[in-house]
């Protein structure tokens, strides 16, 4: 059994989320920085975390890291690399990658670069000048910060927050991802009511629907490193049955999930249904002024529209103020909202109790915490 170096990839503001499920996965943190996780583990890591981790966005294999001022130093220190040991003589290994606050600036040149360093090393080692690449697609992803070069074979196909349930969605989508870390963030229970009153497609009732009952977020999709012929296959099935064993099924949370659109309410129903978790949800049509506490307990976790892709600024205004005052009425309900919106809390009529940075997708947003409703605004 190997032992590799890992990358974790995620938006900007989980990186405390992907490190933690890291160390319960068992596995060693290395190093954290902004949207990147690096630890280390066996290669039952590859089939566990694509499986298990509700925050990252990919997995990599780290192959290495060095200097690259020059194209020269890109090349030696690619060829350098074993990729001998993953790549077979007739995989195809498309190049990608990115570079930040380095001399090396040209993406092109450095695919290119790249490309031609991984051809040398495996003529060396298959004695041949031609590749077919008509096999196993190993993707090679580089990233250059500060002139130091990372390279990396990317282990997950699609990006992680694409589970498999939400094949279609309305015109502003919250990332699956994110939607794990707010419902993480706000400390859910089982005796206590979840409810969204804008589900959109429903992501964050069906994302705190499968945290509550521990269901893993990989199960019902594949993975690019399943076709990876260094990888005993085994491992895939021994990682799905462990996520499956891990699933409470005697899990007693409720969610309510409502919307003011009917395709929305329809959307979130079929997804639930995809996910599997439709037995948690209540899904229904109803405009958010009327919100009620029901007698009961309750959370509301909600991403509004924020003016960007739905409503205009005046209609996100009129929304927030009514929000303000419908959610007032939820005497001890905590409340976590969504929004990029700058003076939120003024149109909302009161100031948070915590405010998290958070990221929906490259959108810059803020979370707001509310952990008891205060009767007084500002």
């Amino acid at each position: 059994m190997g032992y590799y170096e890992y990358v974790a990839t995620c938006l900007f503001g989980l990186e405390r989320f992907v490190s933690d499920e890291i160390m319960t996965l068992g596995y060693k943190k290395i190093e954290v920085t902004d949207g990147r996780v690096t630890f280390g583990g066996d290669e039952n890591a590859i089939a566990r975390f694509n499986i298990f981790s509700r925050y990252a966005q990919r997995l990599y294999i780290k192959l290495g890291s060095f200097k690259a001022e020059t194209f020269a130093e890109l090349f030696d220190g690619t060829k350098d690399l074993p990729f001998e040991c993953f790549i077979g003589k007739d995989d195809c290994f498309p190049v990608t990658g990115s570079s930040l606050k380095s001399k090396l600036t040209s993406i092109p040149d450095c695919q290119s670069i790249i490309k031609k360093a991984i051809v040398e090393k495996l003529k060396l080692s298959y004695h041949t000048d031609w590749f077919q690449e008509t096999e196993n697609i190993y993707r090679i992803e580089f990233f250059i910060n500060h002139d130091i070069a990372t390279i990396m074979i990317e282990t997950s196909g699609m990006p992680l927050h694409k589970r498999g349930y939400r094949i279609d969605s309305n015109a502003a989508p919250l990332r699956e991802t994110l939607a794990a870390a707010m419902v993480k963030i706000a400390h859910l229970r089982e005796d206590v009511l979840m409810w969204d009153p804008f589900c959109g497609s429903g992501t964050i009732a069906i994302e705190a629907a499968m945290l509550m009952s521990n269901t893993a977020p990989g199960l019902m999709r594949n993975f690019a490193a399943e076709n990876f012929d260094f990888i005993d296959k085994n491992i895939w099935t021994l990682a799905r049955q462990e996520a499956k064993s891990k699933i409470k099924n005697d899990c007693k949370f409720e969610a309510f999930a409502s919307d003011i659109d009917n395709n929305c309410v329809a959307l979130t129903q079929s997804n639930a249904k995809r996910a599997g978790v439709l037995n948690y949800l209540k899904i229904f049509k109803m405009d958010m002024i009327d919100i009620s506490t029901h007698g009961r307990r309750g959370t509301i976790v909600c991403n509004p529209p924020y003016g960007e892709r739905l409503l205009d600024r005046k209609a996100v205004e009129k929304l927030y103020k009514n929000m303000g005052k419908a959610f007032s009425k939820l005497d001890n309900w905590q409340i976590y909202i969504l929004s990029s919106v700058d003076d939120f809390e003024s149109l909302y009529g009161k100031k948070a109790d915590k405010i998290r940075k958070l990221y929906n997708g490259r959108l810059k947003c803020n979370f707001y915490q509310y952990f008891k409703i205060k009767k007084s605004g500002f």
